[in-house]
């Protein structure tokens, strides 16, 4: 299992992944994409814990997610099941855990002011910090999307599921775009990844 994991972190962060996961009731899998989660945690029936993450992120954000998912684990052995799931226990779990992985030897360097500064509340998902989800995209496999942020007004793109939008404009920190098919408009933060239509 842990072999397996070597495939989709950093190096340097390898050892100290192992001590995290050393638990006979914790089984990790990796997923094939999800477009609503990069990971999640479970208990099981059988009283062990599972967490899975997404093969498809690259190495930075699958070590973020992973250790979120630990934390999730770490939290629920520690502070018991009642708990909130992104709720104080797990985010100063999560703090912990994260503080000996951001150095140098793991991260590239410009992403660790970046990290550090959303390690100091961190939320339920990092997408939703826009700033880091931005600067780890760069260290993804180019896939021929376009971030909303670079659609050009009144041009046309689909999502995921096929659902079209026509660009509308820019709140302060969001986009206006109008859902073609029903007219109802929609709020996109920065970095969600869309597909441009040419024809419009």
């Amino acid at each position: 299992m842990h072999e397996k994991l070597q495939d989709y972190i950093p190096q340097n962060a390898i050892p100290q992944v192992v001590n995290l996961l050393d638990h006979d009731d914790l089984v990790i899998k990796v997923k094939k994409e999800r477009k609503t989660r990069h990971g999640d945690y479970m208990r099981l029936p059988n009283g062990k814990h599972q967490i899975t993450v997404n093969s498809n992120l690259n190495e930075y954000r699958f070590l973020i997610t992973l250790i979120h998912e630990i934390a999730h684990f770490e939290a629920c052995r520690t502070f018991g099941r009642l708990i909130k799931p992104h709720g104080i226990e797990w985010k100063r779990t999560f703090q912990y855990l994260m503080l000996p992985f951001l150095n140098p030897d793991i991260f590239p360097e410009s992403l660790l002011p970046l990290l550090a500064k959303h390690f100091k509340n961190p939320k339920a998902s990092s997408d939703t910090d826009v700033t880091l989800a931005l600067a780890l995209k760069q260290f993804d496999e180019p896939n021929g999307k376009t971030y909303i942020f670079e659609v050009p007004l009144g041009s046309m793109f689909k999502l995921y599921n096929g659902r079209i939008f026509k660009m509308e404009g820019k709140r302060t920190k969001r986009f206006e775009c109008v859902e073609v098919k029903t007219g109802r408009l929609y709020l996109f933060n920065p970095n969600a990844e869309v597909e441009l239509l040419t024809n419009n």
